[in-house]
């Protein structure tokens, strides 16, 4: 077992540790003794983006699978026995990874490792047609629950089928269709899990009041005699121009309580320093109550009730800005987009105010903190580093990064990209009944880029 140990600058003092067993499971500690609880957090290399046409859906529908028991935990058992111990859990799905995660009191460490361990090991021998339409039903729910039957639940859908053509393998979200769930067989399910669930394709970190060689050596114990599998392949190339080279456009009659107009810009990949100046850009327009969009909208027009612009981080892929607005009273769409576009326009030729430079890295250095400040979060982002970037410790200078760029980089990357050529345009329009009906205070202004799916148990 081989390890590095690092400590970098703009770290904050926060440490992590390297190993890798010699199956190829990569484990990443990092010590944290303020509370005594302990974050376990498991990602494999695997999100929808592995997926082939005609079997959309199964990264999702296998990580409730992985809830449903293994050779020594059966039925509902990992919950039960992880709660019953004072801990929480659950595990979700994106484009480009599939995590799951337990946070536990110190002591119960243990317990979390093995249960990651045997479901590792050994789920095949509890999968059976039963678990198979069991959870395939649970999903077709949460699909109904959380897209079909929701106002502008599909939207996220619909802008993602857009902004990637056919094909590509961005081009279907996490969820799925019905149409593949339903096609979709107990074989199908086992040889994905040979395929992806294997330790070689896994990183496993666990972050808090830990003992690292005693950690070490349970992580050993429990994961060490799991053989690796090598039949992994490549996810397809994802790489796209920089723009999309044409204004894409859909209007949805939906019943919908007002209505929305909805884009997504082909944005700079995750890992770059141009995602980073993406990410202050859209901050400085649309992330808050202070931004730009939400000013002219929703404060000085009033045309808007909600105006909000945010960015999904892609390593494989093109990121996309996601511009959400939701419109007051009677206001028409073209009237909403003409006020953006002049924004996006004038944020183009003049770049951000130093007071908007310095809100924008402040806000997104919160949120940084935000998210190292607990173990389960620390955990999921040395993962996230270690996964789609091949450095965890990444994750601890994430935010020297994003100070230290300027703020002509973050305006030249609004002109280059933030330009009506380079959306996908969803406007959504109410039916004649709901618009008559509605009322401002009525508007759902829940839906957003989301990119994960999870267990929900």
């Amino acid at each position: 077992m081989g390890h590095t140990d690092a400590a970098h600058a703009g770290s904050g003092g926060l440490t992590a540790t390297e190993h890798r067993l010699a199956n190829g499971l990569r484990v990443v500690l990092s010590e944290d003794h303020l509370t005594p609880v302990a974050a376990v957090c498991l990602w494999y290399d695997v999100g929808s983006r592995h997926e082939v046409k005609g079997r959309t859906g199964l990264a999702h529908l296998f990580e409730h699978l992985m809830f449903q028991g293994s050779q020594q935990v059966s039925g509902n058992g990992h919950f039960e026995l992880v709660q019953g111990a004072g801990g929480s859990l659950n595990g979700t799905t994106s484009f480009e990874r599939t995590n799951y995660f337990e946070t536990m009191p110190t002591h119960q460490l243990e317990l979390a490792l093995w249960l990651e361990a045997d479901r590792m090991g050994s789920l095949l021998a509890a999968l059976d047609e039963e678990s198979m339409e069991n959870q395939r039903d649970v999903v077709k729910n949460e699909r109904r629950q959380r897209y079909d039957n929701v106002p502008y639940g599909t939207a996220f859908e619909r802008l993602t089928a857009m902004s990637y053509p056919e094909g590509h393998p961005y081009h279907h979200t996490p969820i799925g269709s019905m149409a593949d769930l339903d096609a979709a067989t107990l074989e199908d399910a086992r040889n994905f899990f040979r395929t992806y669930y294997a330790p070689n394709n896994a990183v496993l970190s666990v972050v808090g009041d830990i003992d690292p060689e005693q950690t070490l050596a349970w992580v050993e114990r429990y994961f060490g005699s799991i053989p690796s599998h090598d039949g992994k392949q490549p996810p397809r190339d994802g790489s796209l121009p920089d723009t999309i080279g044409a204004q894409l456009r859909e209007v949805v009659e939906a019943e919908v309580p007002a209505r929305a107009l909805m884009a997504a810009y082909r944005l700079p990949h995750d890992g770059t320093r141009e995602c980073d100046a993406a990410d202050l850009a859209l901050t400085v327009l649309g992330g808050g109550d202070s931004s730009r969009l939400h000013n002219r909208l929703v404060r000085r027009d009033r045309t808007a009730v909600a105006a909000g612009f945010g960015l999904l981080r892609l390593a494989g892929a093109p990121s996309l800005g996601w511009l959400d607005v939701k419109t007051s009273g009677g206001v028409e769409v073209p009237d909403i987009e003409a006020a953006v576009d002049e924004e996006l326009a004038r944020f183009a030729a003049e770049g951000p105010t130093p007071d908007e430079m310095e809100r924008a890295q402040a806000q997104l250095e919160r949120e940084w903190l935000d998210r190292l400040g607990t173990v389960a979060g620390r955990a999921d982002e040395l993962c996230r580093y270690a996964v789609l970037f091949g450095d965890p410790q990444l994750a601890l200078t994430a935010v020297q990064r994003v100070l230290d760029i300027t703020p002509e980089e973050v305006r030249a990357v609004a002109k280059a990209r933030l330009r009506p050529d380079n959306r996908a345009v969803l406007v959504y329009e109410p039916l004649a009944a709901e618009a008559e009906a509605a009322q401002p205070d009525d508007v759902n202004d829940s839906t957003g880029a989301e990119q994960e799916v999870g267990a929900d148990k």
